[in-house]
């Protein structure tokens, strides 16, 4: 699985569109997407240079050490502010303290993990965000014909893996856009809550 993610960014891979998602941008302006903002999966880090240039502290992490460059040298270039950092999504509290984050975003992570990694990727995620932190998911929906490309998830799918640790605000269609799909490909954005457990 690694090296496939290392050979994907030897040449531009087909989630790598030069500028952030629609959806991110539709969330910052709708005010939902504020304060200190972790982007987990964030590749070259077009998504989390959008949300730093609009005044929010944001910080990337990726498995893919060249991506992670690319980010870098993408956030100096256009003098924004981020940290950037290699990590794996599993091993968060590696690198962040508990409930270090305002608000959580994943673009096309979640869709690539096996079964068995989903829990401990959602225990993760909801560690380093505060109790009611908001945390938005694009991924690829059922909806979408074919089957090239990531795997495609159903609302019951996303709804049973979150719940334990995220309340469930809304899950609509949206759309994944990429290099290879025109104007995009069908998906899902979920929005969903950090629960508040215990004396937290």
């Amino acid at each position: 699985m690694m090296s496939g993610w290392i050979g994907a960014y030897e040449r531009t891979p087909p989630w790598d569109i030069g500028h952030p998602q629609g959806v991110v941008i539709e969330l910052h302006e709708s005010g939902e997407l504020t304060g200190r903002v972790l982007d987990v999966g964030c590749g070259t880090g077009e998504n989390a240079i959008y949300i730093a240039s609009k005044g929010s502290e944001v910080v990337g992490i990726d498995f893919t050490q060249r991506a992670i460059e690319i980010a870098q040298v993408k956030s100096f270039e256009r003098n924004t502010d981020v940290e950037f950092l290699v990590g794996d999504v599993l091993e968060l509290d590696y690198h962040f303290r508990e409930a270090e984050f305002d608000a959580g975003l994943d673009s096309g992570l979640f869709h690539t993990l096996p079964d068995e990694e989903r829990p401990l990727y959602v225990e993760q995620v909801a560690r380093v965000l505060k109790p009611r932190a908001l945390f938005f998911m694009l991924c690829f929906s059922v909806k979408q014909p074919g089957l090239t490309g990531p795997r495609r998830l159903s609302v019951r799918e996303i709804t049973e893996s979150f719940q334990e640790r995220f309340q469930i605000n809304y899950i609509r269609d949206a759309v994944f856009e990429s290099n290879v799909h025109d104007p995009g490909a069908r998906g899902y954005l979920t929005s969903a809550t950090r629960l508040a457990l215990g004396r937290e």
